[in-house]
């Protein structure tokens, strides 16, 4: 496995304890379609299908420092595009899942990692992000 391969997995299985801290059910984890892939499909308390994608980064400092980058910075406009066509062809595959009061939403968990550790610096769940 990748160096890159172990931080996205290792921020996936942190986002996804996250999500099961705060009361949403996991779905599926690593959803994959030639054209993208959608890092974790959850359900919040309320019922409504929530497409995550996960950015982690390591960290030099604790805290990132102005100028450094952080990892929702690596969510480019493509990525979104891709991750919105898979989260539609699955929700039009599961309508099951789907209430029609609720719907579904894309969300985008970014975590800061301690660079010599692992450890979790810091957890920013942005919500309905498209």
């Amino acid at each position: 496995m990748t160096y890159k391969a172990q931080i996205g997995q290792l921020g996936e299985d942190i986002a996804c304890e996250y999500l099961v801290k705060n009361k949403y059910k996991i779905i599926k984890r690593n959803y994959r379609k030639k054209w993208g892939e959608i890092d974790i499909i959850a359900q919040k308390p309320d019922k409504t299908i929530v497409f995550v994608e996960v950015k982690a980064l390591r960290q030099i400092q604790s805290k990132p420092s102005y100028g450094q980058l952080q990892p929702e910075d690596h969510l480019t406009k493509t990525k979104l595009k891709k991750l919105q066509k898979t989260a539609c062809l699955y929700a039009g595959h599961n309508n099951n899942l789907i209430k029609d009061n609720k719907g579904w939403q894309i969300d985008l968990i970014a975590i800061d990692l301690d660079n010599s550790t692992d450890k979790i610096c810091d957890i920013r769940h942005y919500e309905n992000i498209s």
